[in-house]
């Protein structure tokens, strides 16, 4: 198999790269407690998680 014989340009690289973008979490809100959080995971506010209460959570 052939090897490139000139190399690419940084340029050329990045437009490449370009539409590496990350993407921002979707959140979804908690019944019980209405803040925000991570879709199939318990609250970190309440310790909820499908109505039922799986952490206790410890306030400061």
């Amino acid at each position: 198999m052939a090897n490139p014989t000139h190399r690419h340009s940084k340029a050329r690289r990045d437009k490449r790269r370009q539409n590496w973008k990350g993407a921002a979490p979707s959140l979804g809100q908690c019944p019980e407690c209405k803040e925000l959080k991570l879709p199939h995971r318990a609250c970190t506010s309440c310790g909820a998680y499908n109505g039922n209460k799986v952490l206790e959570i410890v306030e400061k």
